[in-house]
């Protein structure tokens, strides 16, 4: 089985390729094109076009992109948050990514094809697009958004413990979000008349998204799928509370994969309110397996079953990832 991409994707990445000579009328014919962009955003253009270097590729796709956002919304791209979606958090119309699109075919001198736009649903899709582009390797499966009818009948965890309200999954991360509602079971004790989310549960929503992504985003053996009845929490390193969070806070959550050999897959993640730290994890570790596709759990109703050999369904063990560690 494939190691994770981000072990292998620095050896993979072919050299770029040599740039062209860039003549002053190169550079004033790139300026005029990015007059409406921050002078970052225009230097950052000159160095790819001078170098080819694919590093300078984020700060240019960022700055055409805030060209063309509304004034107001802006601030959301200070910090290139790849998470942040197109439509609803930026208010990127489809006319609008053509002329984000057209801007930057014209200043990284490269070709795009309209099919190939459907599935940039975040900024983070549009930076790995582009750089798989320019540096001639497949391009990415496209990022599933997962409303919560459906982490709900693929997920072994429920209510009231399930700590996701979205999530959106992509061959090298998860994200998430989840408000805190107030209603929660464990605020009714944590803490007397001063509810505040506990730190541990915190990290128990970073662990349910890294089982989301084991079942929806992670590579898996040919006629395999991770089963969501084999998927175990087995510890966790480099934790960190940053801040304090209570009932009306909206937690956004994002893992990424470090290792994964099965069966142990380890990530790193974190926990923003708004552009404020959380929590921060180093390393969360589950144990996960596989089973042959053909008899992987069919969701009824919000709860997973095992097939038998006719589609009926079998009873399902009861044991619930995440709730339990498992005996080392």
């Amino acid at each position: 089985m494939p190691d994770a991409a981000s072990n292998s994707s620095a050896t993979s990445k072919p050299l770029p390729t040599p740039p062209k000579p860039f003549a002053p009328e190169d550079e004033s014919s790139l300026r005029e094109a990015l007059k409406r962009c921050s002078p970052s955003t225009f230097e950052a253009a000159v160095q790819f076009r001078k170098t080819g270097n694919p590093e300078h590729v984020p700060a240019v796709v960022i700055g055409v992109i805030e060209r063309f956002v509304e004034p107001d919304l802006r601030v959301k791209l200070k910090d290139a948050d790849d998470d942040l979606r197109l439509i609803e958090d930026l208010g990127i119309d489809s006319l609008t990514m053509m002329e984000i699109v057209i801007l930057v075919e014209d200043v990284l001198q490269m070709s795009i094809n309209n099919d190939e736009l459907r599935n940039l649903r975040t900024v983070g899709d549009v930076k790995t697009f582009i750089d798989c582009k320019i540096r001639g390797l497949p391009l990415p499966k496209p990022t599933k958004f997962i409303p919560i009818e459906h982490i709900g009948a693929v997920m072994p965890i429920q209510p009231p413990f399930l700590f996701l309200n979205e999530a959106s999954v992509s061959s090298t991360a998860a994200n998430g979000k989840y408000k805190i509602s107030g209603q929660e079971f464990f605020l009714q004790g944590h803490f007397k008349d001063n509810p505040v989310m506990p730190a541990s549960i915190m990290l128990e929503a970073l662990g349910q998204l890294a089982v989301l992504y084991l079942l929806e985003g992670a590579p898996t053996e040919p006629g395999k799928v991770v089963s969501s009845q084999m998927i175990f929490f087995t510890g966790c390193e480099g934790v960190r509370a940053h801040r304090i969070c209570k009932p009306g806070d909206i937690l956004t959550l994002s893992i990424k994969p470090k290792r994964m050999k099965m069966p142990l897959a380890t990530f790193e993640g974190s926990i923003r309110v708004g552009q404020e730290k959380a929590v921060i994890a180093e390393e969360i570790t589950l144990t996960y397996g596989f089973v042959d596709a053909a008899n992987a759990p069919v969701p009824i109703n919000g709860t997973t079953h095992a097939t038998g050999v006719n589609g009926s369904p079998e009873a399902a063990p009861a044991t619930t990832p995440l709730r339990v560690a498992i005996n080392s």
